[in-house]
């Protein structure tokens, strides 16, 4: 099968290609990078040409701002563009876990317009949500940074390992298309607080991590369970302890 990765050199990106090579499959990766600009559509054609599977695994610059609104409506709908011209039977996506209920969110917005794009066009998908990733745990704390404390809410959540994510991703690809929206989670559940002081205490970082409902989380009050998946959610397999381990070269 022959596989376009749009978004190919990022976290999840290079994962995936990885990923499907080792299962034999053609794999094209595209990034900005690699001379492949999806919002102008630099390359897409070429990238795109007789790809059974289009990945969408590409990403905003900016979370804060209207630019990421701009980034994912033009990058997917050039992307369905491309892959409606090369008759790419399957489009496949990676979106965020709570994205209908964080709107309010600049970036998460700019998921949800990306997520209703792909439901519109009429070409047959799959989207997968995730949570957040072990990888992005330290900018994660950084939202509640004050001097030499950390002000978190304790909104649960369910961070995952990008690699669990990327295999899920390689699952999903090598399948028929859903037509559905599914979602993974890490675990085990943390509130955002317990969190960070278990990333704080693997780094021997000394600072304190206050407990505050109030902080919001990039731009959006959070209500406790706003960042969990459903019960029909894909289970990953890798603890925070053991990622903890392993990134430290455990």
């Amino acid at each position: 099968m022959k596989i376009t990765v749009a978004g190919a050199s990022g976290l999840i990106g290079t994962r995936l290609c990885e990923n499907l090579r080792r299962s034999g499959h053609g794999v094209v990766a595209a990034s900005l990078s690699l001379g492949v600009d999806t919002v102008t559509g630099k390359g897409l054609d070429a990238a795109v040409a007789g790809s059974d599977v289009v990945v969408d695994v590409t990403n905003a610059a900016s979370f804060g701002d209207s630019a990421a609104l701009d980034f994912f409506k033009a990058s997917t709908k050039t992307l369905l563009a491309a892959a409606a011209e090369a008759g790419v039977r399957h489009y496949l996506a990676l979106s965020v876990v709570g994205t209908p209920r964080l709107v309010e969110s600049d970036y998460l917005h700019a998921k949800m317009v990306q997520e209703n794009l792909i439901q519109a066009s009429g070409r047959p998908y799959t989207i997968l949500r995730s949570t957040q990733f072990y990888e992005f745990i330290n900018g994660l704390i950084d939202i509640g940074a004050q001097g030499d404390v950390f002000r978190l809410p304790s909104a649960s959540m369910r961070p995952v390992a990008a690699g669990d994510v990327a295999a899920f991703l390689a699952e999903l690809t090598a399948g028929d298309p859903l037509g559905d929206i599914v979602e993974i989670g890490g675990p085990e559940q943390f509130g955002i607080d317990e969190v960070a002081r278990i990333y704080l205490a693997a780094n021997e970082d000394e600072r304190q991590v206050i407990t505050d409902p109030s902080v919001s989380y990039f731009g959006v009050e959070l209500t406790q369970d706003a960042l969990l998946p459903g019960p029909a959610a894909r289970m990953a397999n890798q603890k925070l302890d053991d990622w903890l381990y392993q990134s430290m070269g455990g």
